[in-house]
């Protein structure tokens, strides 16, 4: 198929913030490549009410709504991967704006870098109320990152060089494998964040993709996008919320991409040694480091259960 436009926007959101979601779309209604070299398509993934009667794209020649009612944010993705025409895709939430060359700089690594499968860029953060100093240590988490130079690799698990989701760049061979990858495994959707749930690897399996494909990921400082980030996303509640739901979906993360996962030894001198360190930590450090164990604890628990089910031994 010779395909008519140079990219593809995806634009998932379930129930998003009506206020962000207009400056997503505001930044993108901003950009400098001329709408008719890409496209728009946003991926109502169950809003209610739904999307389409409450944004309007007609500013755009090539902006289409559709609807995905499978909880998922991966799941959302993947519809808009199938529908796509271009062979090159950026993925865009619905709390980011774009820098106005974003489309530009995107369009420019993909000729200058045809051995990159997946890259990405500067994620700087605009939060709704500024955060406490404490929080500074965990904003990671919430896909904020700095970008000074070009960083590529072919490796996976290489966190210098894996964008997250939020402005990612795909190109179509990478989408097509990691769809035909979750025809076959759906539970490698389960990765990812449902409604206003906080697993979130199901972009590193993405990303991880291109590798498995012999491309590479890569992070550009030219590509720049603000993360709009709300109150409760910096409280500490929210925080260990995500700690626990990143830690679960690393383990499996492995697991499903068939790297060994041994559940941590229970020995009572690694239960003594681990027990001292958690009291050696302040009140908040404790309960952070209590819920990436629980995290941990639960996904090994849940392989196991899936073992035994198969009629496997755990390992």
């Amino acid at each position: 198929m010779t395909n008519s436009m140079d990219l593809t926007v995806i634009l998932p959101a379930h129930n998003p913030r009506p206020e962000y979601l207009r400056r997503t779309l505001a930044g993108l209604r901003a950009q400098a490549l001329p709408y008719d070299r890409w496209e728009l398509l946003v991926i109502d993934n169950g809003s209610d009410p739904p999307l389409a009667g409450q944004h309007d794209l007609s500013w755009h020649p090539q902006g289409r709504h559709f609807r995905e009612d499978v909880l998922g944010v991966m799941v959302a993705r993947r519809l808009g991967f199938r529908i796509a025409k271009a062979d090159l895709i950026v993925n865009v939430d619905d709390d980011n704006v774009l820098a106005p060359d974003y489309l530009e700089q995107a369009l420019g690594i993909a000729v200058r870098f045809p051995n990159l499968g997946v890259w990405g860029g500067h994620i700087a953060p605009e939060f709704e109320a500024t955060p406490e100093e404490w929080t500074k240590p965990w904003w990671n988490l919430l896909a904020i990152r700095s970008v000074s130079q070009a960083q590529w690799s072919n490796l996976i698990y290489q966190d210098v060089t894996t964008p997250p989701g939020a402005g990612m760049c795909i190109r179509r061979p990478v989408a097509e494998a990691y769809v035909a990858k979750t025809e076959k495994e759906p539970k490698r959707l389960k990765l990812c964040r449902q409604g206003k749930g906080v697993i979130s690897a199901g972009d590193c399996d993405l990303a991880y993709t291109a590798c498995d494909i012999g491309m590479g990921t890569g992070l550009f400082p030219g590509l720049r996008l603000t993360h709009l980030i709300s109150a409760v996303r910096v409280t500490e509640e929210y925080l260990a919320r995500l700690v626990e739901g990143i830690n679960y979906s690393t383990v499996m993360l492995r697991a499903i991409r068939g790297d060994r996962t041994d559940r941590p030894p229970t020995t009572w001198m690694h239960w003594l040694r681990d027990r001292k360190h958690e009291l050696s930590l302040n009140p908040r450090d404790r309960r952070f480091y209590r819920a990436a164990k629980n995290g941990q604890a639960m996904a090994f628990d849940e392989l196991e259960r899936e073992q035994s089910g198969a009629g496997l031994a755990p390992r």
